[in-house]
């Protein structure tokens, strides 16, 4: 009964073929009132369209189908046979078949080796599904036979067209590979002519949807006129495959069969003119989502043409691939909606940072504008620089968070080459693009805050110049239209804020400098790092060691001690590794006693911790002795006093010595300080004889560290006065700025931390340059209190607030001198 046939049917995964019948041609009317307003059984196929008159076989494998097929035989009963949309459904429903079938019978049941079951069924009508009404044990339903027009045997052009049929396919089935025979055989011995229209419809391998629409047809011709136009495009298929295998079968072997097939592959594509590759069309389904501008889109639709006509084991391939991913990944035209509530942001950036109030009014700034412009607006570009630990970093995280905006991090130390910013040319193999658009990619959106971490750190060699690829990154009129290397089209980053940070503004290019707005994050004070440790460096330890708040106290006193003593720096990473460190030894306690001792840690405590002090920061020493002045210096971990020592010995008068690891700025501001109080001895009451026998030793204590800068001139000028005319410093008394050779006072910086630190050492008194006057009324009048400021124009003023008429101790020996030089000279006189 079964033969191997050209058509391969899948209701199961089997083949099936037709039989010959005995259909006449024409619709019989018994059959339509037969199942005219009755619950017909309904037979769903996968992957099969039974056509009227023609005979098939089924593969059985559901088993409400089984029960169908049974009940059926048994019945001879005629039943709805229609095909299913999606072969995947197990339970089709009304809308997932299609709604025309063919009325059918069945024939015979065979039961198969594998204990399936083939039943053989035979189509006699066609028929619309109206309902389905029963689904147990199958399905019943209501069908209306159709009836299609009757053939005119008389009629040349049908007659045509039939024989145009069966040629064409006698054409098809001989370019196949295997041999036809019994289906030429069939075809030419089957005499009614629309039974072999409905056999060729049945049997030819054509698309289930096709072969549906040519079931749709009621007119013969109709449907034998598509039934040829399917026929005839199926064949040059088949052409376009035979001559494909013929060109490609010279060069196969047996390690090339995996390329023949591909090859195979890309000449239809090349024929058909586009291409069904499975990563071809991922690409371009998620490219019909993208925001992207008219000429990017044209860009992409090339890009994915040009993939199409490689080979995948080209190396081309997967650059092609990777720089297709690429721009697809790519968040173009995407932003995230920023917060421009001010004031929640304003909360954000106070809750995670303490102080900083200049960066924080920049951004509300920014926020502001915002606001009023409805968003359009191009973003600021600012660069934070300051001292290790101060925060700069964590600043842009917290930027982030209050203008709700996606956070990405590039870091800039060490790079020194050029592609890192602007990407790879695709010529290359392993080519890839910029950190720029690989952390866009990250952050899957246009407008995110960007943190360019330690700018200052860029190198150059051979390779480039990063620093000079930055330019356009950081200039806001460029920075719309960026080109990256591997991209090679323009991106817009105009929307993006970029946050530069870094230690130090002398190793950042000026044509670079320019391009950023500069906000300086100096070295928090003593007050600051204690509000710092209350608000976030103890809660988060307490957390990271599993205590909690309840288990330890902090006084203010003790975080103070430590600050003091155990640490040295701008920032407060050294201060959290300390108060850490008490945390551990705290919770190492708690571990083995259940319980800690003391829950409050006091300073006499604070060394059972963390061993003796590491630090001890300078105290005033008094003004007992004529020539010690104490002066302010600013260093990269805060302010701190020093003293200038200056005293005088028996000589000729031509050593000037200076020592104290003394840079030379610091030494050049000691030879003016000489000179002008040598060009001004009538002022101070000096004779002038004396710097001809006697030298003078300036120096400034703790010779280990190096010291520079210009602002202990109006120090070192003090001292030198007061050692020459043996008058003590005023008490309590510190000062710092620089002078000329004419003895005006310049203004200098650092003020802040000066100042503070002259409250540590217990100063009173702090003689300023009057320009300096502003800088003072910048700072918050708490950490003014209990300070008096001089402000001074001219070195006459520095000495008239700082020198006392109380002679000094020691120096008798130039004190005896001096007098007996005065009591000469007035006796002279």
């Amino acid at each position: 009964m079964r033969k191997k046939y050209f058509n391969e049917i899948d209701e199961t995964k089997e083949e099936g073929f037709s039989f010959i019948s005995d259909f006449e041609g024409k619709d019989d009317p018994d059959v339509a009132d037969e199942v005219k307003d009755k619950g017909v059984p309904i037979l769903p196929l996968r992957n099969m369209v039974l056509f009227p008159g023609v005979i098939l076989p089924i593969s059985i494998g559901r088993k409400s189908s089984v029960k169908l097929i049974e009940y059926a035989d048994k019945n001879s009963s005629y039943i709805g046979i229609f095909c299913q949309k999606d072969e995947e459904v197990d339970e089709p429903e009304l809308n997932d078949i299609y709604p025309v079938g063919s009325i059918g019978k069945v024939l015979r049941i065979l039961d198969m080796p594998d204990d399936s079951k083939t039943v053989i069924v035979q189509g006699y009508q066609k028929c619309s599904l109206l309902s389905i009404d029963e689904t147990e044990p199958y399905k019943v339903g209501k069908i209306a036979a159709i009836k299609e027009d009757s053939y005119n045997g008389k009629s040349k052009e049908l007659e045509a067209l039939v024989e145009s049929c069966k040629d064409a396919g006698k054409r098809f089935l001989k370019l196949g590979e295997d041999s036809h025979a019994d289906a030429l055989f069939a075809m030419q011995n089957i005499q009614n002519k629309r039974f072999l229209i409905n056999f060729l419809c049945s049997n030819f391998p054509f698309k289930v949807e096709e072969k549906e629409m040519l079931l749709k047809y009621n007119s013969f011709s109709s449907r034998g006129y598509k039934l040829l136009e399917l026929i005839n495009r199926y064949t040059q298929l088949a052409e376009i495959k035979a001559s494909i295998q013929m060109r490609a079968r010279e060069d196969i072997d047996q390690q090339q069969k995996e390329y023949f097939l591909q090859q195979q592959i890309k000449t239809i594509q090349d024929e058909l003119g586009n291409g069904t590759d499975q990563e071809t069309n991922d690409l371009r389904k998620k490219a019909a989502g993208k925001k992207w501008p008219e000429e990017i889109k044209n860009v992409f639709d090339k890009e994915v043409t040009k993939l199409e006509r490689l080979h995948p084991q080209s190396p081309d391939y997967s650059v092609q691939l990777n720089y297709l991913e690429t721009m697809i990944n790519l968040p173009w035209g995407e932003y995230t909606k920023d917060n421009i509530n001010l004031k929640n942001a304003e909360k954000t950036l106070d809750k995670d940072h303490y102080g900083l109030e200049k960066v924080k009014e920049r951004i509300l700034e920014h926020l502001a504008v915002m606001k009023l412009k409805n968003g359009d607006t191009k973003s600021p570009i600012i660069c934070l620089y300051g001292p290790p630990g101060v925060g700069k970093t964590s600043l842009g995280r917290s930027i982030a968070t209050a203008l709700k905006r996606k956070y990405v991090r590039m870091s800039l130390g060490g790079v020194h080459d050029e592609a890192e910013i602007r990407g790879h040319r695709r010529t290359y193999i392993g080519a890839m693009p910029g950190q720029i658009i690989k952390s866009l990619q990250k952050a899957g959106s246009s407008n995110p805050v960007f943190i360019l971490d330690e700018v200052d750190k860029l190198a150059n060699d051979r390779q480039g110049d990063p620093s000079s690829a930055l330019l356009e990154v950081l200039d806001p009129e460029q920075n719309n239209k960026f080109h990256d290397n591997f991209l090679d089209v323009d991106y817009d980053l105009s929307k993006v804020m970029f946050i530069a940070t870094a230690n130090n503004l002398n190793t950042i290019p000026q044509p670079l400098l320019d391009r950023m707005e500069l906000i300086e994050m100096s070295g928090y004070i003593t007050e600051e790092k204690i509000e710092i440790a209350r608000r976030h460096l103890i809660p988060k330890e307490l957390d990271n060691n599993g205590l909690s708040k309840n288990d330890i106290k902090f006084p203010k006193s003790t975080i103070e001690y430590i600050i003091e003593n155990y640490s040295r720096e701008s920032g407060v990473r050294e201060l959290e590794k300390k108060i850490g460190k008490i945390m551990r030894k705290l919770a190492k306690e708690m571990a083995t006693n259940d319980v800690i001792e003391d829950s409050e840690i006091k300073q006499d405590s604070v060394q059972k911790y963390l061993g003796i002090p590491e630090y001890i920061r300078d105290k005033y020493q008094g003004n007992d002795y004529a020539g010690v002045v104490t002066g302010l210096a600013w260093t990269s971990v805060g302010g701190e006093i020093l003293f200038v020592e200056t005293s005088l010995s028996r000589g000729k008068g031509e050593k000037f010595t200076l020592t104290g690891n003394l840079g030379d700025v610091m030494k050049e501001s000691a030879m003016l300080a000489l000179e002008y109080i040598k060009a001004h001895t009538a002022l101070l009451d000096i004779n002038p004889e004396i710097f001809n026998q006697w030298n003078i030793h300036v120096h400034v204590p703790e010779g280990a560290i190096p010291k520079d800068g210009p602002s202990a001139g109006i120090t070192m000028v003090t001292s030198i006065a007061s050692a020459l005319t043996n008058r003590k410093v005023k008490k309590n008394l510190a000062m710092t700025g620089e002078i000329t050779l004419r003895g005006k006072v310049l203004p200098v910086g650092g003020i802040k931390e000066k100042i503070l630190a002259a409250k540590r050492a217990g100063i009173t008194e702090i003689i300023l340059c009057e320009e300096n006057r502003r800088n003072i009324e910048e700072i918050q009048p708490l950490y003014l209190k209990g300070v008096t400021f001089h402000y001074v124009a001219d070195v006459k003023d520095v000495l008239k607030q700082a020198l006392t008429e109380e002679p000094g101790m020691d120096n008798r020996d130039y004190v005896t001198h001096f007098h007996d030089t005065d009591k000469k000279a007035s006796d002279k006189k």
